[in-house]
């Protein structure tokens, strides 16, 4: 028993296990006509989901090509948008937060079929097992990210993302050095090679990845100006020199007396090069990698008896 409509509307007949079923063809996001199936307990609601679709499409919302795996969805995104788009350090975020936390748990669900109530639960989960606050923000922030794109595609309606609740992430409270305690480090820290970018650190706020990316170009002697505008970050396989994260980031401070001093004594030790050469190197003069610059400020720190501080709240 079947029953085809006219114009175009598709064909509704009734299967030998007793469901009705819908067919008809439908432009889809690659551009071509696919014939799509669609399933119900009667023929109404086959007949109302036929409907639906065409309403969509009516509305320029054309289907997917094809039915995508979460998973499948994630790898594609990450190698054609987020590798290609994004800073490396940023990828290499993105990545592992696919790995390890949405595609062992969700990458099986279909993209199409992903609910709120799912991600929610697998959430809660997550902190349930002992996960961060921090965490979860960090797998929804990339998992909303990605099904932006999704929607971007056509190839969602929403993304269940943004719907799901978590409790409020906020940093955790940390008492800064006195100026005594950031005296005693630098006093202990005089002998040793990154002295200045301690320095720097300790006088304007610096991140390790900023300083560590200061050339002598970026040192304005004349203007007493010192502009902040690449850094150097940690990667897999070794270090990168890029542009500071973002455009409020390029900045440009004042020369302090205490570091123009410092960095006038260090100018008269570098050896002839480049305008462009980095301040701080290893003995090779490569970048030096930002963890190895941590470990040698957690060294000194110890070696004072000083409480812990992260270098960036220096």
């Amino acid at each position: 028993m079947s029953q085809r409509n006219s114009n175009g509307q598709g064909t509704i007949y009734r299967r030998k296990d007793g469901r009705w079923e819908g067919q008809i063809y439908l432009p889809t996001v690659g551009g071509i006509r696919k014939r799509f199936s669609f399933y119900g307990s009667t023929r109404t609601d086959v007949h109302a989901q036929l409907v639906a679709h065409q309403a969509k499409v009516q509305q320029g919302r054309l289907l997917p090509d094809r039915s995508w795996a979460l998973a499948d969805y994630l790898d594609y995104w990450l190698a054609n948008v987020v590798r290609i788009n994004r800073r490396p350090k940023t990828y290499e975020s993105y990545e592992a937060a696919v790995r390890l936390y949405l595609k062992p748990n969700l990458g099986r669900t279909s993209l199409q079929r992903l609910t709120v109530a799912q991600l929610q639960t697998y959430l809660n989960q997550v902190l349930a097992r002992g996960g961060s606050i921090r965490t979860v923000h960090l797998i929804r922030m990339v998992l909303s990210a990605a099904l932006t794109r999704a929607m971007r595609e056509q190839l969602i309606d929403r993304n269940v993302a943004r719907l799901v609740e978590l409790p409020a992430w906020r940093r955790k409270d940390f008492t800064p050095w006195t100026a005594g305690q950031i005296q005693t480090f630098l006093s202990a820290a005089e002998s040793d090679p990154l002295y200045l970018a301690f320095l720097l650190v300790a006088l304007y706020g610096l991140r390790r990845g900023e300083v560590l990316g200061l050339r002598w170009a970026d040192v304005d002697f004349v203007a007493m100006q010192l502009h902040i505008r690449q850094q150097v970050q940690a990667i897999k396989g070794g270090v990168l020199i890029g542009d500071v994260k973002t455009e409020a980031g390029r900045r440009v401070l004042p020369l302090l007396p205490a570091a123009a001093e410092s960095l006038n004594i260090q100018a008269r030790q570098h050896s002839a090069g480049p305008a462009t050469d980095l301040i701080f190197t290893t003995r090779t003069g490569s970048p030096i990698n930002p963890h190895n610059f941590l470990r040698s400020f957690n060294r000194i720190r110890l070696a004072c008896g000083l409480p812990h501080s992260t270098l960036h709240h220096l």
